[in-house]
């Protein structure tokens, strides 16, 4: 007597779950924006001094800084890159590939010799420029694959809310990469600090990526893009068709993120500089003595005061402000979806207007100014960053959206983000230590938003899955 077995095949689901989606969405973006803080951080503490020693404190900052703008001049170059695998062959491979390049630029950063060790001089630097172009090629891709997984998986009506899960990656990876640097400074001297202790969260960021290729890997493809390809409208070329079919939603995206990325750079990079600044001429010279390296007379003429706070207390500073970064990120997808993507940003990037004129107010009012100011401009970007989500890629036809989104967010990065750090240093300069300036370069910014806000149509009745160019 013979029995048969029926072996039972295991069943691949055919849509991501919401749990899916929220967690590959958040964790992914999450790694990146990590990776990207640590190089923010660091381009700050310790770059200056360890990549460009023979420089002034000044030029050792604005190099720092211009290395820093180095990912944002990658990022466009990204968008395009994986852009294209993103709308030819889908959402799932090409986030992998994108995280799998942060990662791995990120690792090999904490393994770099410096411009200190003899022989490495200029090669340091130079492979420091390269690694820093990977990540920002990775960025490229990285935030508006994760957008599309969340929102083109979205139930209707909740594509804004959706659309928040990728958002969150921006202040829970700044929470963990500066709070890692925050334990690492109360548990290290200085000289450890600068020796090897800025490597571990670059090192670490490996365990991050695994966790988050694991995740995505189960992942299935988008309902829209499915769509795309059973009937045959995948773009060949889909940069060229963007570019001829929606250059007005590439320009007006551009400029409805300007305000954002410079509110977001302002408010982590420049204070970080300006925060810890030396309050006095004096303290200063000591700082600099200490160091080792006594000011020259050029740093001493170029020396502009800034608020005096140590790295750890003002580190700490920027925690509590970005916790209000998260929760405000949360609430603004609610309030898209209730009055508009267009109305909600169009009141959010008004008040960020009028809080560039509150830097010399709040910032000159001790420590409850400066720690209001950080709290009120993470909450104002949490607010403009959270829809942003689903209006990008909402201005887009389905097969043309990967590009589309990630083109315009990234133009975007490069005139608001990459050089935001830059002109606010030479901005505290010209004022002599006044920010009088660097807020109201944030409200000139705020007003260009506006007019792109202003031009643009609502988004939040579309047809996000019928729609093809």
């Amino acid at each position: 007597m013979s029995s048969t077995k029926t072996v039972s095949e295991p069943v691949i689901p055919t849509v991501n779950t919401r749990g899916r989606v929220i967690l590959a969405s958040l964790v992914g973006t999450t790694i990146e924006f990590y990776d990207f803080y640590v190089y923010a951080t660091a381009a700050v503490l310790v770059f200056p001094k360890l990549f460009f020693p023979n420089a002034d404190s000044t030029t050792q900052l604005l190099s720092s800084f211009a290395i820093f703008g180095v990912a944002f001049v990658a990022r466009p170059v990204g968008s395009v890159l994986f852009g294209h695998f993103g709308d030819k062959f889908g959402r799932k491979g090409t986030l992998v590939a994108s995280l799998l390049t942060m990662g791995i630029a990120t690792f090999l950063i904490g393994c770099l010799p410096t411009a200190l060790v003899p022989g490495w001089t200029f090669l340091a630097p130079a492979l420091l420029v390269l690694l820093r172009f990977a990540q920002g090629l990775a960025l490229g891709g990285e935030w508006s694959g994760a957008a599309l997984l969340a929102t083109e998986n979205a139930p209707a009506g909740k594509r804004a809310i959706w659309g928040t899960f990728p958002q969150m990656g921006a202040p829970v990876g700044f929470i963990i990469a500066n709070g890692l640097f925050l334990i690492l400074n109360l548990t290290l001297t200085t000289a450890q600090f600068a020796a090897w202790g800025w490597r571990i969260p670059f090192l670490l960021s490996a365990i991050m990526v695994i966790i988050g290729l694991y995740v995505r890997l189960k992942l299935v493809e988008t309902p829209a893009f499915q769509k795309v390809l059973d009937e045959g409208e995948v773009s060949k070329l889909p940069v060229g068709r963007v570019f001829r079919t929606s250059w007005r939603p590439l320009v007006l995206g551009t400029f409805v993120m300007l305000a954002t990325y410079v509110l977001f750079y302002l408010m982590t990079t420049f204070t970080l500089t300006y925060g810890t600044a030396a309050a006095t001429l004096d303290s200063a010279k000591g700082a600099a003595v200490k160091a080792g390296k006594p000011m020259t007379q050029t740093a001493v003429n170029a020396w502009v005061p800034g608020l005096g706070y140590t790295r750890n207390d003002f580190l700490l500073m920027l925690i509590v402000g970005v916790v209000f970064f998260g929760i405000f990120t949360l609430v603004a997808g609610p309030l898209a979806e209730k009055y508009g993507r267009r109305k909600s940003l169009i009141v959010i990037t008004s008040a960020i207007l009028v809080f560039g004129f509150t830097f010399v107010p709040l910032f000159s009012a001790g420590f409850a100014g400066a720690q209001a100011l950080l709290i009120i401009g993470f909450i104002l970007m949490g607010l403009t960053f959270g829809p942003m989500g689903a209006l990008l890629p909402e201005l887009f036809p389905t097969n043309v959206r990967y590009t589309g989104s990630a083109v315009s967010y990234n133009l975007s990065s490069v005139l608001g983000a990459a050089v935001a750090p830059f002109i606010a240093v030479a901005l505290w300069q010209a004022a002599h230590g006044s920010t009088f300036l660097v807020g109201l370069y944030l409200s000139a910014m705020a007003a260009l938003t506006l007019v792109a806000l202003v031009l643009m149509k609502e988004t939040k009745d579309l047809d996000y899955t019928a729609n093809v160019s």
